[in-house]
């Protein structure tokens, strides 16, 4: 979940500047790159963002860094796990159903359905290596039995044998991919089945972001849309939005500050690793953005939409 995540998911990385040329596992870091989808540390870049680079040029691998930064984290979003229960609540599944999960991140929202449904089939897609590896043990210690299956490999090349034929079709931090949240609602609604379910994470903007934030992030005012916006385009695609998760200040001071976190500890036990520097400037400059601009400016919220519902009148 991207995620996110993050960016989103989902690595932190939530942007919308979608050029997949670049290559998404050895990434140049500078004022305004690395992150995954989902966050103010994360929209300040993902794996199509290569501007700037730091000083003395140096190179990371960004899966690394999105292991590091998120190692204290369940979810890679900023929502709660009470959210997440809520979530799965409202989305009931017949047994059988076909479970698609874009940018799975550590998987925790496959897992749970699957703890949940136990006769559901889920296939989650992540490009994270050390996510995949991290899925691979969680599903084996919490669900053996549970028919999941994971690909290690970019979301956006991910292609269903049979189109229109998943009950619900998730991609939770990660719009990134598809190059915003119009061409993600744009790509899921053709894997999702008649009267099924298509779950998104998107960012928002609280009110107009300062030139300074826009700056600091490497964002432009159009990336992101408000709240309404974010609903409306769904209904452009044919689809009713029928709840929204929006994540309040709480779960983003937790998601934020389980990075500095992450960050400061794993540089202590690890002083001798050649991107110590470059993890702990990164996350620096994140939290600052944060905590100076993006905590009132920048919203966060999960939409879930409803596929093949009551027309439109």
């Amino acid at each position: 979940m991207a995620g996110v995540t993050v960016l989103p998911h989902g690595s932190p990385a939530l942007a919308r500047l979608g050029n997949h040329g670049v290559d998404k596992t050895d990434l140049r870091l500078g004022n305004r790159a690395l992150a995954r989808p989902v966050t103010q540390a994360q929209i300040h870049s993902h794996p199509g963002h290569s501007a700037g680079i730091d000083k003395g040029g140096i190179r990371m691998d960004m899966w690394k860094f999105f292991d590091i930064t998120h190692r204290e984290h369940i979810l890679c979003n900023p929502m709660s796990l009470e959210k997440l229960e809520q979530l799965i609540t409202l989305l009931p599944l017949k047994p059988g159903a076909r479970v698609l999960d874009i940018a799975t991140g550590k998987g925790e929202f496959l897992i749970r359905l699957a703890e949940r449904y136990r006769q559901m089939t889920g296939t989650g897609v992540d490009f994270s290596p050390y996510c995949i590896a991290d899925i691979h043990k969680k599903h084996q210690e919490r669900v053996p039995d549970a028919q999941l299956h994971f690909l290690e490999m970019d979301g956006a090349k991910y292609v269903p044998e049979t189109l229109e034929s998943f009950d619900l079709v998730a991609c939770i931090g990660a719009s990134w991919i598809y190059g915003g949240h119009r061409g993600t609602l744009n790509a899921l609604q053709k894997m999702a089945a008649p009267e099924s379910w298509i779950v998104v994470g998107e960012p928002y903007w609280r009110h107009e972001p300062e030139r300074e934030y826009l700056e600091a992030i490497g964002q432009t005012r159009n990336n992101f849309g408000t709240h309404y916006q974010n609903v409306e385009v769904g209904r452009e695609h044919g689809l009713e939005a029928v709840y929204t998760l929006v994540s309040s200040q709480d779960d983003w001071d937790r998601y934020e500050g389980l990075q500095w976190y992450a960050a400061e500890t794993w540089a202590i036990d690890h002083r001798d690793d050649p991107d110590v520097e470059t993890v702990l400037k990164r996350v620096r400059e994140s939290k600052t953005a944060y905590l100076k601009w993006g905590r009132e400016t920048l919203g966060w919220a999960i939409y879930v939409f409803k596929k093949g519902g009551i027309a439109h009148f």
